[in-house]
């Protein structure tokens, strides 16, 4: 490509029967399904696998977000030649849906105007069975981040139930794992040969059914779906077997049975190289939403990344809670430095740039290399082991040198005012570098006022099971940034990723952490509920109560109260918080920090809501109505002075969880008879 004269690319893939017919086509190769909007960017899944097809030379239709009342919408294009490739969507379509709390979400950045309802619950399965049911004959694969994740029988936090493989359920014909263009290639090369899907059951990254006398040759097997959903020390075990064998070299065949038939996983796929990942992120991506959506307002989620470049992909951090793992896997591989200028260097060009490029990162921002030299050899390490917790592996490879170069160049090209890094910095592997050049120009170039790190918590046991560093490693980062910033002159801040209820976390450790916030001068804005997403260790021991490596028992907070507590706890220092965290200070007979962390404000609202607690007795009887009856005493234990045991309000009790609150204060009653009575309420009006 002539950077002189870089062309913007303005065609999209087709979306419609007018458009094939635009491009004289009588008939798709493919159909490409997403869960998303379309959005021709290489952050989207749709949009990487459809140019990787196109630029095979397969003609392609983009069906993103259809309608899933009924099949009608995989007809739109007809009948295609070789099958659908399906995706649910950048973002599991469950967590997408629903708040950790299972409360409906009204947003969804994914698709049009930000507006929800747009894909369905479990898009991945829905989607493949319509397929299925528009054109039974025709192959169905099914990848992407929420396939992957529910490849295995796996605990679902939704109907908190143990599901058999997303395989079973959905009735793909092949799961494709990980990022999948090894998989996608070699597939839709081997269906356009005219080989039957049946007959595809070797390639690496994909999993198939099959019976028992198919099996292949050699395998590892786990406890199938009856014995996990019943047995959660066989699910921990089966945890364990899966994560172990998640890698490229020492990964071997997985077999786990699930209601009749067994699930075969083939080892994962290769990481694309270098120059494979170049190829990619080159493809003619309009990096842009479909004109469709202007009219809707547009698509959100291309805010953040419509300027941003991913430069690497995998992780070898390897937190517990984290899907990377099991999707992309813990091989760092990245592109190189003339890509990685090329495309901010075709930014430049675009109309709406204004000379900010929000990110140059990936899942962990700073990695460039794979970990070690022992990794490329033999593997990963297995059995839990992680490269940077509790501490840094004597044999990683610590260099920051390559990814300094490149944000080097990037700053310098004509037009670019400002390259921040806003994907998260390991910052364990930072400290781990003794160069502090990077760390230097981080803080004087690439920080844009708050810097996105992730402690996640400070108690030495939730930090084990998170498979985190210690908080001394996270200490000694947050002095090094302030003393870095104050040499640049410049006022910047931490902004702590922090996570309540994780597995392991106990209240006595969310008290903990709140005291070390309290005295770090930390006020988190944003904290997060652990979320149990299928596929990840975390979610084993939230589901189990098992260390998956160790078999022990791990404490999990599962009640409301429990989470409501150490989740206000992470916001101490707000008063609508104040309730929650003096009961929990009290639980854990901390109450020499409620001067500390509850602000006045709050510590009189609780006083007076305690009062108010103390000062009526309320019987709700058996036709709804409740009586409220005076209970204020002196200090003696009598009756307060002018007081008297006489009945007060009646009225319709409250719903559940509903706070006791009359629609109108009674009027002061006379000293007579009428003193005797009751007053009752319904519906806010004095009953005659």
């Amino acid at each position: 490509m002539d950077n002189s004269s870089p062309k913007i690319y303005t065609e999209f893939l087709p979306i419609s029967r007018a458009d094939m017919e635009a491009r004289g086509w009588e008939q798709l190769d493919f159909v490409v399904v997403g869960g998303d909007a379309y959005v021709d960017h290489p952050s989207f899944g749709t949009a990487i696998i459809s140019r990787l097809l196109e630029a095979e030379g397969y003609k392609i239709g983009v069906l993103a977000q259809p309608r899933y009342t009924d099949c009608e919408d995989f007809k739109r294009f007809g009948k295609p030649k070789y099958g659908f490739f399906i995706g649910g969507g950048n973002v599991d379509s469950m967590v997408s849906h629903y708040s950790v709390a299972k409360i409906p979400r009204a947003e969804d950045e994914y698709s049009p105007g930000g507006k929800g309802g747009a894909r369905p619950d479990r898009s991945a399965t829905v989607y493949t069975r319509l397929a299925k049911q528009a054109y039974p004959d025709l192959p169905v694969i099914l990848g992407g981040l929420e396939a992957s994740l529910r490849r295995f029988a796996h605990y679902d936090y939704w109907l908190d139930t143990v599901l058999p493989s997303i395989a079973e359920d959905s009735g793909a014909d092949i799961i494709s794992f990980g990022m999948g263009e090894h998989q996608t290639v070699e597939i839709a090369r081997r269906l356009a040969a005219g080989e039957p899907v049946e007959s595809i059951t070797d390639v690496d990254g994909t999993c198939y059914m099959t019976d028992f006398d198919h099996l292949p040759e050699r395998y590892v097997e786990c406890a199938g779906f009856k014995k996990v959903a019943s047995d959660k020390t066989a699910y921990a075990k089966a945890c364990r077997i899966q994560m172990d064998n998640q890698d490229v070299v020492s990964g071997q065949i997985i077999v786990q049975k699930q209601s009749e038939k067994y699930l075969v996983q083939n080892i994962p796929a290769k990481p694309l190289v270098r120059g494979e990942l170049d190829k990619v992120y080159a493809l003619p991506y309009t990096r842009r939403y479909h004109p469709i959506y202007e009219s809707m307002g547009g698509v959100p989620a291309i805010r953040e990344v419509q300027f941003s470049i991913i430069q690497n992909r995998g992780c070898f951090g390897g937190c517990n809670f984290c899907a990377i793992q099991l999707h992309q896997g813990r091989r760092v591989t990245s592109r190189s430095a003339d890509s990685i200028v090329a495309e901010a260097e075709r930014m430049t060009h675009e109309p709406d740039f204004k000379g900010y490029i929000h990110d140059v990162g990936g899942p962990t921002a700073n990695f460039r290399f794979p970990s070690c030299r022992e990794q490329m050899l033999r593997g990963m390490c297995t059995g839990g082991k992680h490269c940077l917790a509790p501490t840094t592996c004597s044999h990683m490879i610590v260099d920051h040198s390559d990814y300094l170069k490149i944000l080097r160049r990037v700053r310098e090209l004509p037009g670019v005012k400002k390259v921040f890094i806003r994907s998260g910095i390991r910052f364990d592997y930072l400290m781990a570098d003794p160069d502090d050049t990077f760390f230097k120009e981080l803080v004087e170039y690439h920080v844009s006022g708050q810097l996105k790190v992730a402690p996640e918590h400070c108690a030495p046991n939730t930090l084990a099971y998170m498979g985190k560093p210690p908080i001394e490693t996270f200490n000694k980062f947050k002095d090094k940034f302030y003393e870095l910033s104050k040499k640049a002159g410049k006022k910047q801040y931490l902004v702590p990723y922090l996570m309540s209820s994780h597995p392991g976390s106990t209240l006595k450790d969310a008290v903990y952490l709140a005291e070390y916030l309290y005295k770090n001068h930390m006020r988190p804005e944003q904290v997060q509920d652990f979320y149990p997403t299928p596929g990840t260790v975390s979610t084993c021991m939230f589901y189990t109560g098992l260390d998956p490596y160790t078999l022990k028992p791990v404490f999990v907070e599962k009640t409301p109260e429990g989470k409501a507590l150490q989740r206000a706890l992470l916001q101490y220092y707000e008063p609508r918080n104040a309730e929650k965290v003096v009961k929990a200070l009290k639980m854990t007979h901390r109450e020499d920090l409620i001067p500390l962390l509850v602000p006045a404000a709050g510590r009189r609202a609780v006083q007076r809501s305690a009062r108010r607690a103390e000062a009526a007795d309320v019987t709700i009887h058996n036709d709804g109505t409740y009586t409220v009856r005076p209970n204020q005493k002196g200090h003696n234990g009598k009756p307060a002075h002018g007081q008297s045991r006489a009945a007060a309000p009646t009225g319709r009790a409250p719903s559940p969880g509903a706070r006791f609150a009359p629609h109108s204060a009674p009027a002061r009653k006379p000293k007579n008879d009428q003193q005797k009575e009751n007053t009752t309420w319904k519906t806010g009006k004095k009953k005659k």
